[in-house]
């Protein structure tokens, strides 16, 4: 995979995807898309298809779904009911949104996911702030079905290949996808009601890539 550095403005580098090794810088970028703002964080060349089941392996689900309880943990250890942090895996790269008491929480937050067993990337998405309300956290539901759905509706999109998290009305979606379909799921994410930013955390490959995954999964050629 390659790191496409053609967005439209880049405002901030937000780390290195990987540790131990320098595996893609990771930028971000805005650009407007039906008067709601789009970042791109981590963009690989690509094309397009659609496939009908989660892109990973059993063993990577499995290790994301690990990697999630003990950046949980962590973060439970480090804030306690002082914050509100989620911990979002795909792939084994860690996405940290909510909300900390302090920009310290936030580093040593980030500190600790990176030194989670085989994690290899942390987007650090949390902000310095009050945990939000439960009718906040109700309201984001509510986003990420309607999101959801509006994949699964999209006769050109493969709603599995995507993981959504919603703060605050800012939606990420994670996913190994291609450039077609990053482009289609950010539209259709930042057409609901309620959406006031997509920030794309995705790994994009290429439409071959796309093509041997479907038909590894269906055992067709």
């Amino acid at each position: 995979m390659t790191l496409s550095m053609s967005l439209f403005r880049v405002d901030t580098a937000l780390g290195l995807w990987g540790r131990g090794a320098l595996l893609a810088a990771t930028l971000a970028s805005t650009l407007a898309l039906q008067g709601c703002e789009v970042l791109a964080i981590g963009a690989v060349a690509g094309g397009s298809a659609a496939v009908a089941v989660d892109r990973r392996t059993t063993g990577i689900q499995l290790e994301d779904k690990t990697i999630e309880i003990k950046v949980g943990q962590r973060a439970k250890e480090l804030v306690g009911d002082k914050g509100h942090v989620n911990a979002t895996s795909y792939n084994r790269a860690v996405l940290l949104s909510g909300e900390v008491p302090t920009e310290a929480d936030r580093a040593a937050l980030e500190r600790a996911a990176a030194q989670v067993e085989n994690v290899k990337g942390v987007v650090n998405e949390l902000t310095v702030g009050l945990p939000s309300s439960l009718t906040a956290r109700a309201s984001d539901g509510i986003i990420a079905g309607k999101i959801r759905a509006r994949f699964i509706e999209a006769a050109d999109l493969s709603a599995t290949a995507f993981k959504i998290t919603v703060e605050g009305g800012v939606v990420y979606l994670m996913g190994m996808v291609s450039e077609a379909e990053s482009r289609r799921a950010t539209q259709l994410a930042a057409g609901v009601s309620g959406v006031k930013k997509v920030v794309r955390v995705l790994e994009i490959i290429s439409a071959e890539e796309v093509l041997r995954m479907r038909s590894k999964a269906t055992g067709t050629r």
